[in-house]
Parts: C-alpha cells; sequence; structure tokens
C-alpha cells in the first residue's frame, strides 16, 4: 500500500459495526480483531504509527473482549465515514440505498406525471384538434386522446398509490446489486 494512501473504512468489514451503541457491548471475535490489525498495519506500514504505538495497540486490540474497545484503537487512522462518489454502492449505508430508492420513485412519479399530462398525451390531443378542422371550421369528433390519458393515468395512479412497495422493491434491487459488487470486488486481486 502506498504512504499517501489512507486505510480505506473499515467499518463494514466488522461483524457488526463497533461503533453503534447496540454493538459495542457484543463479544470481539477473532474476525473483528483481524479488521483491526489491518488498520493498524496499514498505519504502520504508511508511517502513521511508530513501532511502539503498533505495539501497545496489536496488545490491546489482542486483549479486547468487547466491540466497543476497537473503535477507539483505530479512530485517528481511519475516517469515521466513506469518502467516496455519490454512485460507489459498495461503501452505501441502508440509509443511502433508501435515499437512492425513494429518489428512484420520485423519478417514477415524474415520468409517471409526464406521460399523463405531456409528451404522448399532449401530441394525441394537438393531432385530434388539428384533424377536428375542415372545411366548415372546427367539427371535432370523438375524443380518442382520452384513451391515451386513460393509459398514462392509470401507471400515474400505480406509482402514486404504491409508494412503499416500489420504494422497497427498489431497495431490495439496490441491495442486491450492492452484495454483487462487493463480492466482484472480493474477487479481485
Amino acid at each position: 500500500m502506498s504512504a499517501a494512501v489512507p486505510s480505506p473504512v473499515p467499518w463494514g468489514r466488522f461483524t457488526q459495526d463497533p461503533r453503534r451503541p447496540e454493538s459495542s457491548r457484543l463479544r470481539a471475535s477473532d474476525r473483528d480483531r483481524a479488521v483491526v490489525l489491518d488498520v493498524l498495519g496499514d498505519g504502520y506500514a504508511d508511517g502513521r504509527l511508530a513501532k511502539d504505538e503498533f505495539d501497545e495497540r496489536a496488545e490491546r486490540t489482542a486483549a479486547a473482549k468487547t466491540l466497543g474497545e476497537l473503535p477507539d484503537l483505530i479512530g485517528d487512522l481511519v475516517p469515521v465515514s466513506a469518502m467516496r462518489p455519490p454512485d460507489d454502492l459498495t461503501l452505501a449505508t441502508p440509509d443511502d440505498l433508501h435515499r437512492q430508492a425513494v429518489e428512484a420513485w420520485e423519478s417514477h412519479r415524474r415520468r409517471a406525471l409526464a406521460g399523463l399530462f405531456g409528451g404522448a398525451s399532449l401530441i394525441c390531443w394537438i393531432i385530434w384538434i388539428a384533424t377536428s378542422f375542415g372545411d366548415g371550421g372546427f367539427d371535432p369528433h370523438f375524443p380518442w386522446p382520452i384513451f391515451v390519458m386513460m393509459g398514462a393515468g392509470m401507471r400515474a395512479m400505480h406509482v402514486l398509490t404504491h409508494k412503499q412497495e416500489i420504494v422497497a422493491e427498489e431497495q431490495r434491487r439496490l441491495a442486491r446489486k450492492q452484495r454483487e459488487a462487493i463480492e466482484s470486488r472480493h474477487r479481485e486481486p
């Protein structure tokens, strides 16, 4: 690892996030201790920890009984949260996934309403009006664009009345996509 690159945010690699109050009293596993030792090793290799600091923290890591004892050992070596581009799904928190799912629903809602009141519906009404003019002036015939609006209206009603289901499904889709991205990163050399 290069000396200029800080350790990546390790919080998601623990069995439970040790910073959370409900997790802090849980017993630490060997895997949890290994995460801390990895961060300490990176800090030592990068020159951010002196040998004696590394040794002292490594001993405290080995002696740690609960998850709550671990964050202080690496808190000055890693950021509290990921400094990431907003589109990096592998580092997204459950709150990030929920926010993205709500944003997706809002986009569906805008498209559904645009379909009802704009786009194809508007073009159909313009065609209907234009074809309703003849030699005798304006002679409206059956308003067939209403069928286009009814179809778009049913879609809009579905999107508006099923917000929770649409958001939940999108959140599940994003979580599945996140798992696949994380798994593919773990397979990389």
